[in-house]
């Protein structure tokens, strides 16, 4: 845990003295978690994780290498397929949740909630309605719709063609990404 809260916490540019005000522990105790000088207990851990938004289990990923810097292959030919696929799920530290998305036209697969933040939708392949309040945009490759995601919105695929979708979800300031 210990190098991963030295990694996010310069990753999100907060000093010693930051965390410490957020968390309600001392300098020098965090430094020595930092330093690996001492083992926090759960309740510290959640403290900590909850100062740097991130989730108390990305604290303790084995791998930091792998936790900042993260490449996502397109998947193989006879891999199992699915309508959506995460980007950079182990990133630590996430600011943004990019998603591939495979939108279908069935209605079983039109919910898409308002969430807090900003969208970015950007059209890869075929073609998109964006449904947006009461509006409904048509969309084709290559072009993009950036939004208020608390607003209601869904993405439905237009047409028999293979379409694919880029998301990118930016939460407000103090959401923890999972």
């Amino acid at each position: 845990m210990t190098s991963l809260v030295r990694a996010v916490r310069r990753q999100r540019g907060l000093t010693l003295d930051d965390i410490a005000q957020r968390t309600g522990l001392t300098k020098s105790y965090l430094s020595k978690i930092e330093r690996e000088r001492s083992t926090p207990s759960i309740a510290v851990a959640i403290k900590v994780a909850a100062a740097l938004e991130v989730e108390v289990g990305q604290l303790f990923a084995a791998d930091t290498e792998s936790q900042s810097f993260v490449v996502d292959r397109l998947p193989e030919e006879g891999d199992k397929a699915t309508h959506l696929r995460m980007l950079g799920a182990s990133m630590l530290g996430k600011t943004m949740s990019p998603f591939v998305l495979d939108p279908r036209r069935d209605d079983a697969d039109l919910d898409h909630a308002e969430h807090p933040g900003q969208e970015l939708v950007y059209v890869l392949q075929g073609q998109i309605d964006l449904h947006y309040r009461d509006e409904v945009t048509p969309m084709s490759q290559g072009d993009s719709a950036y939004f208020d995601s608390s607003v209601a919105h869904r993405i439905r695929a237009r047409g028999r063609a293979k379409t694919r979708v880029l998301v990118v979800v930016h939460d407000q300031p103090g959401a923890t990404h999972r």
